[in-house]
């Protein structure tokens, strides 16, 4: 099912935004496809990705593993996929000498387009802070050298997280909080410093009076910042949840919540469910679905410089 508005016409975003109702224009920044669970079956979820308007994906890499085969991943769907390179703070205890110039090597590639997922996780600490600081800081240092983007990962850390990032602040390239959870405050202090904000599912179990939404509803988070991503095959976004306002549920389309809930579940999020999570967005934001569909897409083209 082919979009009727080109990826390749993306720079005429503003002429375009009202051109397409049966089918969205969609990058998804961030999808974890080397999970098992996509392992029977990868050639479908990209289709399927397609034709929802997801016309691209980028492939997550969290561990020196991981990263080479969502490298591997990006040649076998040239023009679909691309991926990134990075070592997750959940593991950054298994950091060994040499790692740096493997990781390197990887992001290296014309294929590999950002630097991570890379940043601090004091939710759970799977890492001591020790290493996960010395960790992320190698990999903000890859970035600054290859200027490759960072695509960063943040939980109860945001504090330390600035602290480094603000170390190489006249090196640092672009970068986007990946998946965020935080606050408005939070919000404001990577938006300040120029970064980008990505926002998946979890916008159905926001429950804070001074996050997410509220950063939506109030127009605090600038369309030209904002990228849109599935995570998966987590962060689920659950359209049923009691919490979700009325008129964000009216503003789910027939077809994207077909594509959710016929090929998605808590247990196996995919791409496809990209469409209603950018419906949502546009609901809060109250403006329209295409707009914030190409606008992000856009953000995603320029940011990581996605072949067109």
């Amino acid at each position: 099912m082919a979009s009727c508005v080109p990826v390749t016409e993306l720079e005429s975003t503003e002429d375009r935004m009202h051109q397409c109702y049966d089918n969205y224009v969609i990058v998804d920044i961030g999808a974890n496809l080397t999970n098992k669970k996509y392992s029977r079956d990868l050639d479908s979820v990209i289709q399927r990705a397609k034709d929802s308007g997801v016309q691209k994906i980028m492939v997550t890499g969290t561990s020196l593993k991981i990263s080479r085969e969502a490298l591997r991943l990006t040649r076998i769907y040239p023009g679909s996929l691309y991926s990134t390179a990075g070592i997750h703070p959940h593991d950054a205890k298994s950091w060994e000498e040499g790692y740096y110039e493997e990781l390197r090597d990887i992001a290296q590639s014309s294929e590999c387009v950002a630097i991570g997922e890379c940043g601090l996780d004091y939710n759970r600490n799977f890492s001591t802070v020790e290493e996960q600081r010395e960790v992320f800081e190698k990999q903000v240092q890859l970035a600054c050298e290859l200027r490759k983007p960072l695509f960063l990962h943040e939980r109860d850390a945001h504090d330390d997280l600035l602290e480094i990032l603000d170390k190489h602040r006249d090196r640092l390239p672009a970068a986007v909080v990946h998946c965020f959870t935080g606050t408005v405050e939070q919000a404001n202090h990577y938006l300040e410093r120029g970064m980008y904000i990505g926002l998946t599912g979890f916008l159905c179990k926001d429950k804070s009076d001074n996050g997410v939404r509220k950063m939506l509803e109030d127009g605090t988070l600038p369309l030209d910042k904002l990228l849109v991503e599935t995570d998966a095959p987590f962060m689920y976004p659950n359209t049923r949840a009691s919490k979700l306002p009325t008129h964000v549920k009216e503003a789910l389309t027939e077809r994207s919540l077909t594509f959710l809930h016929r090929y998605c579940t808590f247990q196996r999020n995919e791409p496809c469910s990209l469409p209603a999570i950018v419906e949502m967005i546009a609901a809060f934001m109250k403006k329209p679905v295409e707009e914030v569909a190409l606008a992000t897409a856009f953000n995603a083209l320029k940011l990581f410089g996605l072949s067109q």
